[in-house]
């Protein structure tokens, strides 16, 4: 009897800057992802995965449009194309300002007194919100390097930051926060409206949600005397509560518990006055809560 063949899962990975990202976390997820030089279709080690690499801008619209499955991108390309697609998960990397920014010296209220030039990548979301805030302007639609733009060649830009030291460092200033983005997973009605890839694309979510919560986290284990075992107990955080087993011979206590990174620094040394002896760190690959 012939076995019915799964039909693949078709992802869309973005190229550029966020790519890398993106093939890190299905790395940690289990799932290796290949690009050859040159290459647009990686090798992924998933039987039931197909992937493609595409500009971010394309992203949202191809899974609109039910060519791909699910895809990731930014959530500034998604409101810009105003793609119809489903949010499935906001990865939370890559974050970003899309902003409008002019030239230092120049006054709001001059702004005002003329139509202005405005240069973006954005031209959709420009629009929107040069409408909003009742300017009078001409847009012109840039290629990257936006902020070399004013003030010979427009009044203002609406480009996307993350730190604004670029803007600072070409004479700029920020006027106002059109929107704030971050790369996200996305999927197309008609995937999610399917049995078999809504499962695919739900069990890839809860992958990705384990990676992330195992990134901001650590296990820390440790050895305590039976006459503190209490008194460490009580003063030291977990997720739920510590793990605890006895030791060989009946002389206290092997303890395990979660906690975040940052928190290290500051719990080492009380775990010690608290009693804790052979105190271990471990990285953690997954947390499934």
């Amino acid at each position: 009897m012939e076995t019915k063949k799964t039909e693949k899962l078709k992802i869309l990975l973005p190229k550029g800057r966020i790519y890398e990202n993106v093939a890190r976390l299905f790395e940690e997820a289990g799932i290796t992802i290949r690009l050859p030089e040159r290459a647009y279709r990686p090798e992924v080690n998933q039987d039931d995965l197909e992937a493609k690499v595409m500009k971010p801008q394309n992203i949202g619209k191809l899974l609109e449009l039910g060519a791909h499955d699910a895809g990731f991108t930014g959530a500034d390309w998604i409101r810009e194309t105003g793609a119809d697609v489903e949010e499935i998960l906001d990865l939370g990397f890559d974050k970003v300002r899309i902003v409008a920014a002019v030239p230092a010296e120049v006054d709001n209220e001059a702004l005002r007194s003329k139509r202005i030039l405005v240069a973006t990548e954005y031209v959709n979301n420009a629009e929107e919100w040069l409408k909003k805030n009742n300017f009078r302007y001409l847009v012109v639609r840039t290629y990257g390097a936006t902020e070399v733009f004013p003030p010979d060649d427009a009044d203002m830009i609406i480009d996307n930051t993350s730190t604004g030291r670029t803007l600072q460092e070409n004479g700029l200033r920020i006027l106002d926060t059109v929107m704030e983005s971050s790369t996200r997973m996305y999927a197309s009605h008609s995937a999610m409206q399917d049995p078999a890839k809504r499962k695919k694309i739900l069990e890839l979510k809860m992958l990705f949600e384990s990676v992330m919560a195992a990134r901001g986290r650590v296990m820390l284990e440790m050895n305590v005397a039976k006459a503190d075992f209490e008194k460490l107990v009580a003063g030291i955080p977990s997720m739920k509560s510590p793990t605890v087993a006895p030791l060989y011979g009946g002389n206290g206590y092997a303890v395990k518990i979660v906690t975040a990174k940052e928190e290290v620094p500051v719990l080492l040394p009380r775990l010690k006055e608290l009693g804790a002896t052979d105190i271990l760190e471990y990285t953690l690959r997954k947390v499934q809560q």
